[in-house]
């Protein structure tokens, strides 16, 4: 699918290709730039990759709080929490954030991810009170990243009120109805949420705002380098939730939900066997799924890796997974054919 944006990114010189599910801008033409916009000031990103997928019904907030690792049961109005979906043997099927709107809630997630989060879920809609349906042709997003963004948004006239992480408030800009949504404190900057046919409106006036529109190859180097799992990439259903550092997806103390037994059981023994890490590689970005050694024997595998502008050159930076035993110590490691080191998340350059 395109992207409600996607016809005003072309028309503005875009390069475009498919990025999670849909196809969007890959590039404006300077990805160096727009990396360092994301950095440094203020990126102008679009969301149009992400599905909007509502949860209706009078059981739907007890309902989903079994199907999925966080705390929904407590979600106090218009806040949210990142999750696992999990099968019975614990492993990731999808990620999603969840947003409780009031009479409603709102599960964002890749629009790679879509088609299997709705069956999933629909498999075990039996005796509740639960409508699950597809926004996603009707609500689009796009975001703006970076330090400068809260600036950014005041400077376009978007009146938003002081946010915490995952908190959502809606606003009215020159007769559109629109959303903010501040995202996750690693992530620095915002999301809006708007009808798809009003979204190239907020673009174009975030862009006079000073916010410089970044694609999607710039929005991967800058999701590296802060050390954010993609699923389908970083994150698979051979994973387990511990395994991939993202302890903000989980709540012990909530009960049951699909696959629980088995995070629990993980929690009580104290360990898994790999973690998810970083690593600093010397030479050329090796292919998701290259292998990592240690003398010889195999204890980890690079799941995302990106050629980092730095000066004239550029820095090979990745992330995947790495036996726990093999993690410390500056280990000398091999990714394929080039020498690596585990680095701690996010990157600091």
């Amino acid at each position: 699918m395109r992207t409600p944006l996607c016809d005003r990114l072309s028309a503005s010189g875009a390069h475009l290709g498919e990025y999670r599910g849909a196809e969007t801008a890959l590039s404006f033409g300077d990805t160096s730039a727009e990396l360092n916009a994301l950095r440094s000031s203020a990126g102008l990103v679009d969301f149009g990759f992400r599905a909007k997928l509502i949860v209706a019904g009078s059981d739907r907030q007890k309902w989903l709080n079994g199907m999925l690792t966080n705390n929904l049961r407590d979600l106090a109005t218009d806040r949210g929490t990142y999750n696992f979906l999990l099968n019975a043997q614990g492993r990731i099927l999808a990620d999603m954030n969840v947003y409780n709107r009031g009479e409603y809630l709102l599960i964002d997630t890749d629009i790679a991810q879509r088609e299997k989060v709705l069956s999933t879920l629909d498999h075990f809609i039996i005796m509740d009170d639960v409508e699950l349906s597809d926004a996603s042709d009707k609500l689009t997003a796009l975001a703006v990243i970076g330090p400068a963004a809260g600036e950014i948004l005041n400077r376009a006239g978007f009146s938003i009120p002081p946010l915490e992480p995952l908190q959502v408030a809606d606003f009215a800009w020159n007769g559109i109805g629109a959303s903010a949504m501040r995202l996750p404190e690693r992530e620095n900057g915002y999301e809006i949420w708007s009808a798809c046919e009003a979204i190239a409106r907020l673009w174009d006036a975030l862009r006079e705002a000073g916010a410089r529109p970044a694609g999607a190859d710039a929005l991967e180097i800058w999701r590296v380098l802060r050390g954010i799992p993609l699923y389908g990439q970083d994150l698979r259903d051979l994973n387990l939730p511990q395994e991939t550092e993202q302890h903000h997806a989980l709540d012990f103390t909530k009960g049951c939900y699909i696959g629980q037994e088995i995070v629990e059981r993980i929690r009580s023994r104290g360990a898994v066997h790999r973690t998810f890490t970083g690593f600093r590689i010397e030479g050329p970005p090796p292919a998701s799924g290259t292998t990592v050694t240690l003398g010889g024997k195999e204890v980890g595998v690079i799941t995302s890796a990106v050629a980092v502008p730095n000066g004239s050159g550029s820095k090979t930076l990745a992330l995947g997974y790495i036996r726990r035993e093999a993690a410390g110590g500056g280990n000398p490691l091999q990714a394929g054919d080039a020498a690596a080191v585990v680095s701690s998340l996010p990157f600091d350059l």
